[in-house]
């Protein structure tokens, strides 16, 4: 708490107990006491902020902008603004370089995005400018210079997202008094941008690929896992064929604990496609997928994004397939749908390492197989209506209606297991091809 009081010649002071818990004193001069209480009033939000480690709230910054040099330097002599001097001398660019660099918890992959955003603040406000010279309606004009530049409505999301925590940082350091970023935002429109993609478009992507390419499809496609990160970090010793499992290592989650690795079945499409990555490996062979690709991946601080996307757009067009968006993201969710038919929605995304909230939210896709089944449940219910019609008749016909019945049962809840002599024909077809026997 924040006091005032009055020396014998009428001058006013504010004495208050700093974040080292010593008492400090700001001389006011002579001003009225009503005044005085209001500035009372800001240092002890002024004090609480500086103690708790908080930003200061909006209408104490406000407050702050407002004041005359004088004033905002006595505040700044007991600690609890940074000094206006100081915050000129800090420029756009030397901090946002100081601050990413202080930045440890995060990846190299994601420093190299973040230096887009840095490019973007330094052209538009100039590398020299100040912290604190950067207003609110500086900010405004800077979203609308992104919009103008026609940029993708996710990037201008992500540049002012890298903005507000570089000036969010600036504030928590004392160097400016509010976040000018703060209150910029922009609303994403993002389309349903995902699409199944059949085992049958794979079959065709992997006929015309390379082998390393196989490999990164089927471990995508059929394994799951994300590319490129995991894919390109997995390595021999991760696969174990004697149990069928195969333990993949993700350098997107590894900083979360207990994330860094986890372990998938060898999923019957992957396999064979892993012996024969594992027959044409040179002999002491580390990773599944080597050469070019896992070299690019390797930054001087670690980890880094390597592109994929522009020699899978080539296969795609020898494959005569048109590319999807988000490749291989696309893979992925295409997986985890498949997976979801068959096993619980916890143990598909203890396989894939995502939430089940993320799964359903950026995952789980509506294939056309759901709506072919939809169709043909209705129509082998009508078969059953129709047969329960006419039951009685005799005991062939009855036991022909049990039969249908239970083929109804099975179509609405998928085998665990494949039926005797259905291969990899699609459930839907093999079922249809079953209940047309039993028709005249």
């Amino acid at each position: 708490m924040a006091s005032i009081s009055t020396t014998p010649n009428g001058r006013r002071l504010i004495q208050f107990s700093g974040a080292d818990g010593k008492r400090r004193t700001i001389r006011l001069g002579k001003m009225p006491m009503n005044f005085a209480e209001r500035v009372r009033l800001r240092v002890e939000h002024l004090a609480a902020a500086a103690m708790t480690g908080a930003a200061v709230d909006p209408d104490t910054a406000q407050w702050l902008a407002g004041r005359d040099n004088v004033l905002a330097e006595k505040l700044a002599k007991v600690g609890l603004i940074p000094s206006r001097e100081k915050a000129g001398k800090s420029t756009l660019q030397e901090f946002i370089k100081r601050y990413i660099a202080s930045r440890t918890d995060v990846k190299p992959a994601t420093k190299e995005v973040w230096r887009q955003g840095e490019l973007g603040l330094v052209n538009f406000f100039g590398a020299a400018r100040s912290l604190e010279a950067i207003t609110a309606g500086d900010a405004d004009g800077y979203k609308l210079q992104l919009i103008a530049d026609k940029l993708a409505s996710m990037t201008i999301r992500k540049r002012l997202q890298f903005a507000k925590t570089v000036f969010r940082s600036a504030v928590r350091h004392r160097l400016i008094a509010s976040n000018p970023f703060a209150d910029v935002s922009i609303k994403v429109g993002m389309p349903d941008r995902r699409q199944f993609i059949t085992k049958e478009e794979t079959a065709k992507i992997l006929a015309v690929c390379s082998p390393d390419w196989r490999t990164i499809i089927a471990l995508a496609r059929f394994g799951g896992l994300r590319c490129p990160s995991e894919v390109l970090s997995l390595r021999w010793q991760d696969v174990d064929w004697e149990t069928g499992r195969i333990m993949v290592r993700s350098p997107k989650t590894e900083h979360h604990p207990g994330k860094g690795t986890r372990q998938i079945p060898m999923f019957p499409e992957l396999k064979p496609l892993l012996e024969e990555a594992f027959e044409l490996a040179p002999e002491g062979a580390e990773y599944v997928v080597g050469g070019r690709y896992r070299e690019a991946c390797q930054g001087p601080a670690g980890w880094r994004n390597v592109n994929l996307r522009t020699q899978f757009e080539r296969i795609l067009a020898r494959a005569g397939l048109v590319a999807w968006p988000r490749l291989f993201h696309n893979l992925r969710s295409s997986r985890q749908t498949e997976l979801t038919e068959d096993f619980p929605s916890h143990v598909v995304c203890a396989w894939l390492g995502n939430s089940e909230e993320i799964a359903r939210e950026h995952y789980l896709q509506v294939t056309d197989e759901h709506f072919d089944r939809a169709k043909v449940g209705e129509a082998l219910q009508n078969a059953v209506q129709q047969s329960s019609a006419t039951a009685g008749k005799d005991q062939q016909e009855d036991g022909e209606t049990v039969e249908i019945a239970a083929i109804c049962e099975v179509v609405r809840k998928p085998a665990e297991t494949k039926a005797d002599g259905e291969g990899f024909e699609p459930p839907v077809a093999f079922r249809l091809r079953q209940f047309s026997r039993l028709l005249p």
